[in-house]
């Protein structure tokens, strides 16, 4: 009779057949682009036929998308993991640092970020990892202000977005534009996101107690 183990095989072969194919179509897409880039190109370098690309993604935009998704959720778990593990009066520097080094060895992300494929740009906004971000920064953030570390008046989940949104629009114009401004700039980016955040001395100090009624 047939085990679970091996109703199982196909499930884990068509998993695999498909993680290849993405992986074919992050490196195409990021060296060639969408517009020079088919789905018989994809299923090439990935060693499959064209029709069992279609079986996984019905088109090539979607498939396109797909791969996005799957090379920018890369990026993104290199900065999830450096917002947690950083020191706490670092880490926002070390997510900017991190996310610009993952860049550049995720050719897709990269290529979508510097501009040059304008029809999906905005969909960066919306990929689903960002989502998995802006909770990481959150919950640091709550973290840092339950030890003490970041003012207690401010809402994490809504400094995260603009975290998020700032960061995005930082690396985009570091691939655009070059890395000059950031040079220039990226230090008071910094500086503006960790004043509104960081603890000023009115926060520490004690504060007055009323006289004890006798």
């Amino acid at each position: 009779m047939p085990t679970e183990a091996d109703a199982a095989t196909p499930q884990r072969k068509g998993a695999a057949t498909r993680q290849t194919i993405l992986e074919a179509a992050i490196i195409r897409f990021g060296r060639e682009g969408y517009r020079s880039t088919s789905v018989a190109d994809i299923a090439r370098d990935a060693g499959v036929g064209s029709t069992i690309t279609y079986a996984y993604f019905p088109n090539k935009e979607a498939l396109f998308l797909a791969a996005l998704d799957e090379d920018a959720a890369g990026v993104i778990a290199e900065g999830v993991s450096a917002t947690l593990g950083a020191d706490s009066a670092k880490w926002s520097q070390s997510l900017m640092i991190t996310l610009l080094s993952a860049v550049d060895h995720h050719p897709l992300a990269r290529r979508v970020l510097a501009g040059l494929e304008p029809h999906v740009t905005d969909r960066m906004v919306d990929i689903p990892a960002l989502a998995q971000l802006r909770k990481s920064i959150a919950e640091r953030l709550r973290a840092d202000q339950m030890a003490g570390r970041v003012r207690a008046d401010i809402d994490p989940v809504s400094i995260a977005n603009g975290a998020v949104a700032i960061t995005l629009s930082l690396l985009m114009s570091m691939l655009q534009f070059g890395t000059k401004g950031a040079e220039v700039y990226g230090d008071d980016v910094l500086a503006v996101f960790e004043a509104a955040i960081q603890r000023t001395p009115s926060f520490d100090r004690p504060k007055e107690r009323r006289p004890r009624r006798r």
